[in-house]
């Protein structure tokens, strides 16, 4: 244990707390168990490190692994939870939790046998960790944390928190908000670099290399998360990959499963379990239609990228009209329902719909809708019901 003490020492040491997420403070940290889950990439180590760091002395007190250790290979995590608990642990701080067999389990007991100790563990979304055999639902409070919003990055490009802001206020005083926030900073000029590279929050560490690291992140996925999770052949994994390649070539891609599977070459059934890996992995996003019933869960509307950034990676030439509805379907879908409508491109909360475009954007698709809205690209301030694209990164 006096290893792993020295190594978070070390990262203690390290860790910056100039840029830190505003996701923080969503988190009820006076929970014993918390657990803390999202893609790869989206900043968890950095957040669970940056919390110890401002509130902890680097102590006996306190402890931070990652469960990738060599260390776990031959010692459990339980003994080592048991020996650093004996020894006056308060707050065990525990890293990619999947890369180790049965850890739902130990954290169950670590739970019910250690009654002082606070423990927070993050492990990919792809394991749907509330799922887990061990019954952590009522001991673990659960988090999903997602990339960054085009809020949060310019506040690390600028240094400025600006508020966040609910569907309902920017619909209603869009223009205000609009205004409140370009006497401060020019949206536009921001934009369309965090549409390029801003979701994850490793571009901080070089923006070079930015989308070499994030096609390292996708083989990760594609290759060692979603294999070892699911249980796929390494000899299916290329199917994996031209299913991702299909869809990010399209624009955006509107599901014929049939054709689909004849194009991939996958059969139906493992078509629509590899879409929903695909999704639980957050490389992918569903949009369904409002229609409710069994019948509309069967195939999505469209399927499109996670994120704008995945889109430049995978696209090369990303088409703009899909880079605008895959940031605005991503920066809503994290606290509101987002469906496909009939007559428009989205439909939200059953209440608004909306129609993504450029600034050119005309009226008719909204015309005798109630609660319809032009969402414009290319604008700073809207005015009556034409609104901002952009001023929806404002929503978390």
């Amino acid at each position: 244990m006096q290893n792993l003490s020295q190594q978070f020492y070390e990262k203690y040491a390290l860790v910056q707390t100039k840029n830190v997420r505003s996701f923080i403070n969503t988190i009820d940290w006076d929970n014993r168990f918390i657990g803390i889950k999202g893609s790869r990439g989206v900043g968890k180590t950095t957040l669970i490190l940056q919390y110890i760091q401002l509130n902890y002395k680097p102590n006996n007190a306190v402890l931070y692994v990652s469960l990738d250790n060599l260390y776990f290979l031959e010692n459990k995590l339980y003994d080592l939870a048991s020996d650093f608990y004996k020894k006056g642990g308060e707050f065990l701080a525990i890293d990619e939790v999947h890369k180790y067999p049965n850890w739902a389990i130990e954290l169950k007991n670590m739970y019910d046998n250690m009654p002082a100790l606070k423990v927070v563990f993050t492990g990919s979304s792809l394991l749907q960790l509330n799922k887990s055999h061990a019954d952590l639902s009522r001991r673990a409070v659960m988090y999903v944390m997602p990339g960054l919003s085009f809020r949060e990055f310019l506040k690390f490009e600028t240094e400025i928190n600006f508020p966040v802001y609910t569907l309902d206020e920017i619909v209603k005083n869009h223009i205000e908000i609009a205004i409140s926030i370009k006497q401060k900073i020019k949206p536009l000029k921001y934009f369309y670099d965090y549409l390029n590279y801003g979701y994850y929050p490793f571009y901080l560490e070089n923006r070079k290399s930015f989308h070499q690291k994030l096609s390292e992140i996708i083989l990760a996925v594609l290759e060692v998360d979603i294999p070892q999770f699911a249980g796929i052949q390494t000899s299916n994994i290329i199917a994996l990959k031209k299913l991702l390649a299909v869809i990010s070539s399209s624009v955006p891609f509107k599901p014929n499963m049939n054709s689909l599977s004849e194009r991939t070459g996958i059969s139906l059934n493992t078509m629509k379990l590899y879409l929903k890996l695909l999704t639980d992995a957050e490389l992918l996003q569903l949009l369904y239609v409002e229609t409710k019933g069994i019948n509309s869960l069967n195939k999505p509307e469209k399927i499109f990228l996670n994120n704008s950034n995945l889109m430049y990676n995978l696209s090369g030439n990303a088409n703009i009209g899909n880079m605008r509805e895959a940031f605005f379907f991503n920066q809503l879908s994290k606290n509101n329902r987002v469906n496909a409508s009939k007559k428009t491109d989205f439909y939200v909360n059953e209440t608004y719909s909306f129609e993504i475009g450029g600034k050119s954007k005309a009226k008719k698709q909204i015309k005798d809708i109630n609660n319809a809205y032009i969402v414009k690209d290319s604008i700073e301030i809207g005015d009556n019901n034409n609104i901002p694209l952009w001023l929806f990164g404002f929503m978390y």
